[in-house]
């Protein structure tokens, strides 16, 4: 099963895309309408607002008046707050019961309009963000839902901005033009991205990249490893383990495989042996075979280690798993360090790097091409180590 969580703010077309992922076979839970179902009439939802708010939010059928209550809490931090306890735990309870419903093959879509503002997106296997300019969502909210311009405003306001859901976005579907063109966005994002993906998480099937192709730094590389670590850590709570951002896409301006190379610090190789399902259930499937690191110097013994990656199609990663102070984990943050604080041997790296791609595309063999600048790598970096008291 494959879990999206799909979010945007009010006006941004987020219902379209729900509907037109589950015209292609998704199952949509619609957050938005099990907050009405929570608080149906004779409803212990319905009960618990009324006593926090009065029966001033009541219309004179006894159903909830939600123009009522929106004029109330969206003008007030503290009582959306206090409604939010209300409904967001009965909301969840009963999210968590159709999802678990779903067949076992299912792209279950969560749509939710707070998911960022709750913190829910490192729980889903994507986020999927639907980003509007603000001026359409103005005037969509008058035309299609009667609103004041200042009543959606606030209510605007009173959400994440795009800057804080672009954070959260591992696709970003834009909604400023036509229908036609949305569900163009909707169905390649299915064709391409989720079904494959829902697959390749059944089937415990990681991505693998077999040829080099280097990319121009790309300066979201950080904020898409921050969702990844996000991910994994939660997979793996209520346990909190070290996770770093490593290798060539952790060193700012260097050139790269658009490849995210992350170490995730465990007490033992047995403790990542027993953490592999809950990795693969969270989408970081392990690869088949055994792994080690290159030793430097040569000769100094093999360095073991778990190698997982993804089984996004859109997002390849390595995750390497390695104990804790061993000398592979040491090594990764080391030359990490010493390439971000030495802009001359960055430099030269990169000249490799290209050199190398261009005369061996294969990865296999370009990684062991680099092998002997490593090894000198390896000599200047300790040098640096001792020189500046560098710790990992």
């Amino acid at each position: 099963m494959l879990r999206v969580g799909l979010t945007g703010g009010i006006g941004s077309g987020k219902s379209a895309v729900a509907r037109r992922l589950a015209d292609l076979g998704a199952v949509v839970v619609d957050s938005d309408r099990i907050a009405r179902e929570v608080v149906a009439p004779g409803s212990e939802g319905l009960a618990e607002v009324v006593a926090a708010f009065s029966d001033r939010v009541l219309a004179p059928d006894g159903s909830l008046d939600r123009a009522a209550l929106g004029a109330l809490v969206f003008t007030d931090e503290a009582a959306r707050r206090r409604l939010e306890g209300i409904t967001h735990p009965r909301v969840r309870a009963r999210s968590a019961d159709l999802v678990a419903s779903a067949a076992p093959d299912a792209v279950v879509v969560n749509d939710v309009p707070l998911l960022v503002e709750v913190g829910l997106a490192p729980t889903y296997h994507l986020v999927v963000v639907v980003q509007t300019d603000v001026a359409v969502r103005l005037d969509r909210l008058a035309r299609d839902r009667g609103m004041s311009r200042a009543e959606a405003q606030r209510r605007i306001a009173a959400q994440a901005d795009d800057e804080r859901r672009r954070a959260a976005a591992d696709v970003l579907l834009t909604n400023d033009t036509t229908l036609d063109d949305l569900h163009a966005q909707v169905d390649a994002l299915w064709r391409d991205r989720l079904r494959p993906y829902e697959e390749n998480v059944r089937h415990r099937r990681a991505v693998r990249t077999r040829r080099v192709v280097l990319t121009e730094p790309d300066p979201t590389w950080p904020q898409q490893y921050a969702r990844l670590a996000a991910r994994i850590r939660h997979a793996l709570a209520p346990a909190d383990p070290r996770v770093d951002h490593i290798g060539s896409t952790a060193v700012p301006g260097l050139a790269a495989k658009d490849v995210i190379d992350i170490q995730l610090t465990v007490p033992s190789l047995a403790d990542a042996d027993a953490l592999a399902d809950r990795l693969a259930d969270a989408g970081f499937p392990r690869f088949p075979g055994q792994w080690w690191d290159t030793p430097r110097p040569a000769g100094s013994g093999r360095w073991e280690k778990r190698l997982h990656g993804s089984a996004d199609p859109g997002r390849p990663v390595h995750l390497h798993v390695r104990p804790a102070d061993g000398p592979g984990w040491r090594y990764a943050l080391l030359m990490r360090d010493h390439l971000r604080a030495d802009p001359d041997q960055r430099a030269a790296y990169l000249v490799l790097k290209r050199d190398l791609a261009a005369v061996a595309p294969d990865a296999g063999a370009y990684a062991t091409a680099k092998d002997p600048w490593f090894d000198e790598e390896h000599l200047r970096a300790e040098q640096w180590a001792t020189q500046t008291g560098w710790r990992p």
